[in-house]
């Protein structure tokens, strides 16, 4: 197999999902990751740095996909919602997280075989000193 056709989709990552890879989802997610109890919306609210209508939207597309459940109650009289990540959402944004460990390695040998001139053709490809 020709060098150009091997490293065409080398760094393509068929497992950055984009459901999670959006910032405010990510961070959803992550926060949710920490507290396997769930969080009241509040809390993940503030965590997160998000408004009330920012924080509902991005919970019902993880809802929708199967990341989050949302359970609604009652604490002290008011309303609360408790927000947890689902067990296939966790295996999922472990995955996710596997895959994204995985780019960063790549980025960070691209980018050193990259700073030594004297190793690379110019393509990324290391060379031989004559």
């Amino acid at each position: 197999m020709p060098t150009a056709n091997r490293a065409a989709g080398r760094f393509s990552y068929e497992g950055l999902d984009r459901i999670i890879h959006e910032k405010a989802r990510l961070s959803v997610l992550t926060s949710l990751a920490a507290h396997p109890k769930g969080l009241p919306f509040p809390d993940l609210k503030r965590l997160c740095g998000l408004t009330d209508g920012n924080l509902s939207r991005h919970l019902s597309v993880l809802s929708e996909a199967d990341f989050v459940s949302l359970e609604k109650g009652v604490y002290r009289n008011r309303p609360q919602t408790i927000c947890c990540l689902t067990s296939s959402g966790r295996e999922r944004f472990l995955g996710y997280l596997t895959v994204l460990e995985q780019v960063v390695r790549d980025a960070a040998r691209a980018a050193e075989r990259a700073s030594d001139p004297a190793r690379t053709n110019g393509l990324g490809s290391v060379t031989k000193p004559a």
